[in-house]
């Protein structure tokens, strides 16, 4: 949001200095991102008057000037503008000013062989409008030798704020100088319009047709201008506007956008020779076309609110008017239009055609629905004064909203909220300020939000106006209470349980990463998901349409645009949510990671001991393994079974799972068919760890933890080596082992597998290592070879396998 300085005073009456408001609009919310003042380029620039105006030697529609600067010197300047003659008094740029409008720095030079100190300048040169037919010729009294901008008053800073959406009552000048005088600094003045008596009844009928569907124009009013003269708007109006970054078009057009800042009030202007028949506010019809006042043309469906006649669409309603009933110099009579609109629908029209304006936005934010019929007053008022004419009445249909919002207000929650203390006259005089009514004179008060304010809903967004006012500096630094006990858990079990997945996947070189929640749909249907449920009614584009149902697809990709440039080994994890449904209970927390090329946990790529190897199903086992015994999974109670989704890789890929049914973590190597759909180079391999499904901890009688139980006697190592079908997985035959002395057995670990020469068809050896520790003596010989015997019949009655020789 832009505005002048001048422009600001027009509504508040104040003796503060610019960075006083400046300063002041950012403590109450207003931040100014910018203040630039014009006048700061345009200093260099003086009033001249032309003595002599001689025709060039050499050039027909050139002329050399000889000019007075004032200053007891003369000047020769060589110019090709029409108006250039003897007496006319002008703008001046010397050799070495920086001339905005043209992007030059003026140098001496020559122009058809003769010489040029300087030039003299038009209006858009100086950046103050489009003028260029000729240079800016000035009042025979303008004193000469003074610098142009003191004289004509262009000393005017621009101030832009950074308006947030929740304030759509800033978005018009009123709205800030209301905003800076309950602040304290200024008067509010009251200049609202005056009613306007037209003679005669408007003759154009507005008929608001929506049917049965719900109406996206709850008010449209509308009057008739007879006999107005366009042409060019004063110049404060065109300076106003070109301050802001407007180009001014004619009168009646600069007069609209003029109300839509100065009230953030958007009007509209139809040219009345250019409708035929009455205006009907509808939704348009599929297929229906307007080229709009941008140039463009745009194309309507029925989710989209219009203005048309008996031509056919006018106007995209509350957005943007079309180019046939546009005004221009030829209009003699105007139709002006105040409506109030569906903020949603003008928000979701607006996206749907990628038309953006300056009534979008305010529209969209929520504008004042009582200064409806005044703002047809003011721009009325405006049209009279600068073009003339004659106004009709107003009619009006649909039914402006009265909205009441009355509000119990505990004046206590001040303080309870912010720790500001505040006085009851100061907090209903700040309230009052801002245009609120306050009525009642005890601890609870009844407050009436105003009109123009839709962003109070609660006590709480009274609180925030009061402190905002009042200062946010007043809120007073208190440290945290220093506990005299140890703390106790503020944590959840699974805020712990993440924290730790995140530390061990970090410890292992992975590094974490954030990804989006939304996925094409494509990638969504490969790892489970695409179901309608979970397609974004409002994607952010075609490849974000649908909620996750995996981390993995994330991450392969972020994997694929690391090495797209030049990182080709890397690790990556991500703890979030995955969705299997729209309901809460189909979201689950799942710690996922990715491993591509050589990034294996030893170090990744070449390597004068050696090269790393390719990442492996074993890597990604490890990383799902570390992570669960991080978040306090029972690893020694685990089962591995050879089953994984189908975008894992069949044989390199599996489950670990408590008990047959609960999966804790899948792991695998990504499927080669999947990554070439996905466009995405391996291997890579991946896990995805299901923390909510971890058991809860038992809960312990006390706090402190066990005692360390370390033997001092020495273990004893065994080998065993088992001739098993060549189909039986390992883990079976390390549970029997395991099994066979829980007591002494304190780890067994597979050492060796051996399938081929010497071993009969469909079989397969499995070596083992087998730990014995002793707890209370040493173990005999006779103890050991117990033990073994017990771990080979254990092993023979779960695999059916046998004793090698």
């Amino acid at each position: 949001m832009k505005f002048t300085l001048s422009w600001l005073k027009d509504h508040l009456e104040t003796d503060a200095i610019l960075d006083e408001i400046v300063e002041k609009l950012t403590l109450i919310g207003l931040e100014v991102e910018e203040v630039h003042n014009p006048a700061e380029a345009l200093k260099p620039f003086t009033i001249a008057r032309v003595i002599d105006a001689r025709q060039h030697p050499n050039a027909d529609r050139l002329k050399v000037l000889t000019v007075d600067t004032g200053k007891g010197e003369e000047l020769q300047i060589v110019c090709g503008a029409p108006n250039a003659r003897a007496g006319l008094v002008g703008v001046l740029a010397r050799p070495g000013d920086y001339v905005p409008g043209i992007d030059v720095t003026l140098s001496v030079g020559k122009i058809r062989d003769v010489e040029s100190f300087g030039m003299m300048c038009s209006e858009r040169e100086l950046e103050l409008s489009d003028e260029h037919t000729g240079i800016i010729d000035l009042p025979e009294d303008a004193p000469v030798g003074v610098n142009y901008v003191d004289w004509a008053g262009l000393d005017d800073p621009v101030i832009e704020i950074g308006l947030t959406p929740n304030r759509p009552d800033c978005a018009g000048v009123h709205g800030i100088a209301r905003d800076l005088a309950a602040a304290g600094l200024g008067k509010l003045k009251d200049n609202r319009p005056p009613q306007i008596r037209g003679e005669g009844a408007c003759p154009v009928n507005v008929r608001l047709d929506f049917g049965d569907t719900p109406s996206l124009c709850p008010a449209f009013s509308l009057r008739l201008v007879r006999g107005v003269k366009n042409g060019p708007s004063p110049k404060w109006l065109q300076k106003r506007l070109i301050a802001i970054g407007l180009r001014p078009i004619n009168a009646l057009v600069d007069i609209t956008n003029y109300i839509t800042f100065d009230r953030g009030r958007p009007l509209h202007v139809f040219d009345a020779a250019k409708v035929k028949g009455d205006l009907v506010v509808r939704r348009g019809r599929e297929g229906e076309e307007l080229l709009a006042l941008n140039g463009k043309t745009y194309t309507f469906d029925d989710t989209m609110c219009v203005i048309s006649d008996d031509n056919g669409v006018e106007s995209i309603g509350g957005i943007m008017g079309g180019e046939h009933s546009g005004c221009d110099e030829t209009t003699t009579d105007v139709l002006v239009e105040s409506a109030l609109w569906d903020a949603y629908n003008i928000a979701q029209t607006g996206r749907k055609l990628g038309v953006t304006s300056d009534a979008r936005y305010r529209f969209e934010r929520g504008v004042d629905p009582n200064y409806c019929l005044p703002g047809l007053d003011q721009g009325t008022q405006m049209i009279v004064e600068l073009c003339g004419g004659t106004p009709s009445e107003h009619i009006l249909v649909g039914e402006i909203p009265l909205e009441e919002r009355v509000l119990d207000f505990p004046l206590a929650e001040v303080e309870r909220l912010s720790g500001i203390r505040l006085t009851p006259a100061e907090i209903k005089g700040i309230l009052t300020r801002l245009g609120f009514w306050v009525t009642g004179n005890g601890e609870t008060v009844k407050v009436a939000v105003p009109s123009w304010r839709p962003d109070v809903e609660g006590k709480a967004d009274l609180v925030e106006e009061v402190v905002r006012i009042a200062g946010i500096d007043q809120v007073k630094s208190a440290p945290l209470p220093r506990r005299g006990t140890v703390a106790r858990k503020v944590l959840t079990t699974g805020q712990i349980r993440r924290n730790q997945a995140r530390r061990a996947l970090a410890v292992r070189g992975m590094k974490e990463a954030v990804t989006w929640s939304f996925i094409s749909k494509e990638q969504a249907e490969a790892f489970g998901g695409g179901g309608a449920d979970l397609k974004l009614a409002n994607p952010i584009s075609s490849d974000m349409s649908d909620m996750r149902p995996s981390l993995i697809p994330g991450l392969a990709a972020a994997s694929q645009r690391n090495a797209d440039r030049g990182y080709a080994d890397v690790a990556l994890f991500e703890v979030g949510q995955i969705f299997a449904g729209d309901q809460p209970e189909h979201q689950a927390m799942v710690a996922s990671g990715v491993r591509r090329n050589t990034a294996v946990m030893t170090g990744a790529d070449r390597h004068w001991s050696g090269n790393a190897p390719r990442v492996s199903v074993f890597d990604a086992r490890a990383d799902a393994e570390a992570a669960l015994a991080a978040a306090g999974a029972p690893v020694d109670k685990l089962m591995v079974f050879a089953e994984a989704p189908s975008y894992f890789h069949p044989g390199r890929s599996g489950e670990l799972r408590l008990g047959p049914k609960t999966v804790l973590a899948r792991f695998g190597e990504l499927h080669p068919g999947l990554l070439g759909r996905l466009d995405i180079d391996g291997p890579i391999a991946a896990f995805e760890v299901f923390i909510d499904r971890i058991p809860e901890p038992k809960s312990k009688g006390s706090r402190s933890k066990g005692a360390l139980a370390i033997s001092e006697l020495m273990p004893v190592r065994r080998d065993f080596a088992f001739i098993v079908d060549e189909g039986l997985a390992a883990d079976k035959l390390i549970k029997a082992a395991r099994g066979a002395e829980k007591q002494l057995i304190a780890d067994v670990s597979l050492f060796d597998v051996y399938q081929g020469k010497g071993m009969p068809e469909g079989k397969k050896s499995l070596a083992i290592d087998v730990t014995l520790q002793p707890r209370q003596k040493t173990l005999t010989d006779e103890e050991i070879d117990a033990v073994a015997a017990r771990i080979v019949a254990a092993v023979e009655k779960a695999t059916g396998g046998t004793l090698r020789g």
